[in-house]
């Protein structure tokens, strides 16, 4: 099989990069500024990585490093840093520096003209606003204040280059992986358009899918080995002997409750990552970057501990061997931080299909998973099949196959 050069910016520990490689892309140059990812990446492959904040790194010198001729650039990939527009955040857009990094992806690729281009995010980018504009973009100045405006722009500025660009909100289960993460991929080809890659998996394994894969099936090997952990906090480990396997702090009594949530006990919102263990039977929550932390904790199913880092690193789909550099809270960042294996696979697959004319315009429509569990999280080309299929799945689509 023919394989096709890539070139990864902010690489982390390379998740969506194996899966991009396994896909039959050859790595040719990493750039990430992290010390840590930087030295996980060395101590895994022979890549050259660009150990710099991406503002101050040139195409030229990225060219030079890997090799590859201007012009025959086959992918750019990257999930630029997102805390910008994460909906669990301010989304201060681009008066936040890290809003700035999808901007230098768009430079980048400006200057390269790769064939494709990957561009990963959280689900915060389909609603963010601008806020701020820098100077060189100021024909947006009108939209900084409009939701979806950081959208609008780097979907005109892709199209301004000669890329047609499909983009959709993925669930990560719907594509092998263990574990609800949902990120938004965007595809873009100086060509024709690329359509969305089809779920291969399913909640309840309809319409010719697989079963999502459970958190059992992806660490029940590792249970009753050495583990590599950050304890729970003292304060939360006399409530979590009482919460059983995929509970969480609404199993408590109500005074205990109180007692454990505090202030947190009044908040709007679910909460539901509160004192919580999760379930061996379904895929893992997302990740993040430590398991501990309050709203966001994640409890073994019946250990009295947070998921280890070997936990991590399978629902994330690296390999066993993988070596990840660092302290371990900087470990968990990075296995936390990263696109799962199978997500970039998926994607890479469909790339290369696409090179392979294995795909046509109306694929989608022959789609009957959604791709997410949310309304508008795709481009217009798929949208009105994503919301048929939204609504088979709110009218039990499970029977419907």
């Amino acid at each position: 099989m023919k394989r096709y050069n890539a070139i990864s910016l902010f690489s982390g520990a390379m998740g969506l990069d194996l899966g991009i490689e396994a896909a039959g892309f050859d790595i040719k140059i990493c750039v990430e500024m992290d010390k840590w990812a930087a030295e996980t990446i060395r101590k895994n492959t022979k890549i050259p990585v660009i150990e710099q904040d991406i503002n101050l790194v040139s195409s030229e010198e990225i060219l030079r490093l890997s090799g590859v001729e201007h012009g025959k650039v086959d992918l750019v990939v990257g999930g630029p840093p997102c805390q910008a527009f994460s909906t669990a955040g301010k989304q201060r857009g681009f008066s936040d520096i890290r809003g700035g990094c999808i901007i230098q992806f768009i430079r980048i690729v400006s200057d390269l003209l790769p064939h494709f281009f990957v561009l990963e995010n959280v689900r915060g980018l389909l609603s963010a606003k601008l806020n701020e504009i820098p100077r060189e973009y100021k024909e947006y100045d009108s939209i900084k204040h409009n939701n979806g405006s950081v959208l609008a722009l780097v979907l005109n500025e892709f199209r301004k280059l000669g890329y047609s660009v499909s983009y959709a909100l993925l669930n990560s289960a719907n594509y092998g992986v263990p574990e609800k993460r949902e990120r938004v991929i965007m595809i873009g080809h100086l060509g024709d358009r690329v359509p969305i890659p089809a779920p291969s998996h399913s909640e309840q394994g309809v319409f010719n899918t697989k079963k999502w894969v459970s958190l059992r099936e992806a660490i029940q090997d590792l249970q009753g080995k050495e583990m590599r952990f950050i304890p729970l906090r003292p304060r939360v480990e006399k409530y979590m002997t009482i919460i059983k396997e995929g509970e969480n702090w609404t199993s408590l009594t109500t005074d205990m409750a109180k007692e454990a949530m505090g202030k947190a006990f009044d908040l709007s919102g679910g909460k539901t990552g509160f004192l919580r263990r999760l379930s061996f039977n379904e895929p893992s929550p997302t990740l993040v970057t430590s398991p501990t932390m309050p709203a966001t904790q994640l409890c073994h199913p019946t250990e009295l501990r947070p998921l280890s880092i070997e936990e991590y690193a399978r629902i994330q789909q690296f390999p066993d061997t993988w070596i990840f550099e660092g302290r371990i809270e900087s470990i968990y960042k990075q296995i936390g931080n990263a696109v799962p294996v199978g997500l970039g696979l998926a994607v890479g697959n469909q790339i290369i299909r696409h090179i392979n004319h294995e795909t046509k315009p109306e694929d989608e429509s022959n789609n009957y998973i959604p791709y997410s569990r949310y309304l508008n999280s795709t481009d217009d080309i798929c949208s009105e099949y994503h919301k048929r299929n939204i609504n088979l799945k709110n009218n039990n689509y499970e029977q419907q196959s």
